[in-house]
């Protein structure tokens, strides 16, 4: 009796830890939503910043497009660390430029391959 709960515990507890998983893996979003076709080249001023994972994000208020408000998603914070790309340089009203994708569905979003800020450009995919 001891080992077939043993057994059904040990069970319980791996299929839990699995739909745990694949609950996070369901939650990212993927790339494929954003248009590769078609590039965008937005220079402004940061007006909201995050450097948490999956992705950084900043909020770009772009000089051009009538002062369009875009959210660009950057890539992991790791990834922007090893690359150059610290979390101070993305500070509120720092001018940076992000060249990436459109999202296919959000006219306001954008997935950057690329930020320019203070003269450093930073590959980020």
């Amino acid at each position: 009796m001891k080992t077939r709960l043993s057994t059904t515990l040990t069970l319980c507890t791996a299929l839990a830890a699995t739909l745990i998983v694949s609950g996070d893996a369901l939650a990212h979003h993927g790339w494929g939503g954003y248009d590769a076709t078609r590039t965008l080249n937005l220079t402004g001023s940061i007006t909201e910043s995050s450097y948490t994972n999956p992705h950084g994000l900043i909020r770009l208020t772009a000089n051009d497009e009538g002062g369009k408000t875009w959210l660009v998603v950057l890539a992991p914070p790791s990834r922007m660390k090893s690359r150059g790309l610290s979390e101070e340089m993305l500070k509120v009203g720092t001018t940076a430029t992000a060249v990436g994708y459109p999202h296919r569905e959000n006219a306001d979003e954008v997935r950057a391959e690329r930020i320019t800020v203070a003269g450093k450009t930073i590959e980020l995919r």
